[in-house]
């Protein structure tokens, strides 16, 4: 039998209820505190993606589209509409390897989520604590959904949880600044399931674009119309999440819905998100982490080394072995920490360097081994690196939390200093100051305060 108009199941009564009354509910005080690292870690994310391929070509089809100039692209002060500004700024944030992760979700919510909840802010002119309060709301809708389908079975099927987080939690958080009740939470629900997408040949691109859309610019762009239609009076199935033809079951035969409410309000999944300690692929940080560790402590050289073993979690070699992209391919990454000491935004993203005669000599001499125990035993991400140097000596390092994991988080001034490292060469330091002093009191201002500071 067909799903009735006022079939709603107790898991999306409990969840659109939830939504609908984000924005009035208080957050303890350690969640304001990470959401604020996490909402300034999206914004250096912005900043750096003005001056990469992905971020321009982005803002480049925004400007061509026109549209009503009430929300701001990225830092270039220009207008656009509502949708058209969440996907600009969701492909800047997307643009490289910047941005935060979460690992269970399996996504990088803060490139999906913060773009269009921070349009929908500015567009209504929101405080900065109801944004802050939204994007929490974003990363717990958001992750839990991806948590919620089976991710063997995504994986399968080639989807990509990436888009599909992002689209959701983003939807979320766009719909309680927007005032919704939970019957509008619904509606807009349902526009976020019929615009659900992402396939994993991303990954086949080499120049990142296609990877800051599926990550960043479509599940941003999404969110926001999915809110935007529903707000000038769209409306939907009372329920996209059971009943005939449902989300869970088009996209998961084993779906766990219960997961989307678990711990809602005592449980909050941007306490399990990681802000990355360099701008390279997460599962990556483990094993860079590692190799700096001992090309330092032993004064190594490149012509010290003879080989090179580096020993990774086997369900993450498939993501990041011998990528065409310098920032998420692992070979080519510890090989550039081992030449120069240190992994930069600029080295990272440097193309050239892949042909770099040095980097490839030490590239040459790495074997990459998948561990199946690795995978099983937590913490998630680890890596072993062993050298051996030509003069005899077996040295081997394992990093197991490596910094801004969630067994290993980021201090407010670690946070702050990765920041400023992204952002003064680019928009300058007293910008970029004030781009962190406003983050770090956003109960102070509104949204549209924090766009003169991007803009100006």
């Amino acid at each position: 039998m067909a799903q009735q108009k006022n079939d709603i199941a107790p898991m999306m009564r409990a969840l659109s209820e939830y939504v609908a009354s984000a924005i009035e509910r208080p957050l303890p005080a350690a969640v304001v505190e990470k959401a604020k690292h996490h909402i300034l870690d999206t914004f250096a994310a912005i900043v750096v993606g003005a001056s990469l391929k992905p971020g321009q070509v982005g803002m480049a089809f925004v400007e061509s589209q026109g549209g009503k100039p009430e929300c701001t692209i990225g830092i270039t002060g220009k207008k656009t509409s509502l949708v058209n500004a969440a996907f600009a700024n969701g492909m800047l944030a997307g643009a490289g390897e910047t941005d935060d992760s979460h690992y269970l979700a399996r996504m990088h919510p803060g490139c999906a989520i913060v773009p269009p909840i921070l349009a929908v802010s500015e567009q209504r002119d929101r405080r900065g604590e109801a944004f802050l309060r939204a994007v929490v709301l974003g990363y717990d809708i958001g992750c839990r959904l991806t948590m919620s389908l089976d991710e063997a079975l995504l994986d399968g099927a080639f989807h990509s949880p990436h888009s599909f987080g992002g689209l959701f939690g983003g939807t979320a958080g766009c719909s309680a600044l927007l005032g919704f009740d939970a019957e509008h939470v619904r509606y807009a629900f349902s526009f976020a399931v019929q615009q659900a997408a992402g396939v994993t040949c991303w990954m086949r691109d080499p120049e990142h674009v296609e990877k800051a859309f599926v990550f960043g610019g479509n599940p941003a762009r999404n969110a926001a119309a999915a809110a935007a239609m529903v707000h000038s009076g769209f409306t939907g199935g009372s329920d996209p999440f059971h009943g005939q033809h449902n989300f869970f079951d088009s996209f998961s035969p084993q779906p766990n819905r219960d997961e989307m409410v678990r711990g809602l309000g005592t449980d909050y999944e941007i306490m399990r998100a990681m802000i990355k300690k360099w701008t390279v692929g997460s599962p990556i940080q483990a094993a860079i982490d590692s190799a700096q560790i001992l090309r330092r402590e032993h004064n190594l050289k490149p012509s010290d080394i003879e080989s090179v073993i580096a020993t990774l979690p086997d369900k993450e070699t498939k993501i990041i072995s011998n990528r065409h992209m310098p920032e998420i391919c692992l070979q080519h990454l510890i090989s550039l920490m081992l030449v120069d000491g240190d992994v930069t935004l600029e080295s990272s993203h440097d193309y050239a360097r892949m042909n770099d005669p040095v980097v490839l000599g030490i590239r040459e001499r790495l074997t990459v081994v998948p561990d199946a125990e690795m995978t099983r035993t937590p913490p998630p991400r680890q890596a072993r690196i062993e050298i051996i140097t030509k003069d005899g000596r077996h040295l081997s390092h394992h990093t197991g939390a490596v910094r801004g994991t969630p067994d290993n988080p980021m201090e407010r001034g670690e946070v702050e200093e990765k920041a400023m490292k992204l952002m003064a060469p680019r928009i300058g330091e007293g910008k970029a100051r004030a781009i962190v002093d406003v983050t770090w009191n956003l109960e102070q201002h509104t949204v549209r305060e924090l766009f003169t500071l991007f803009s100006k």
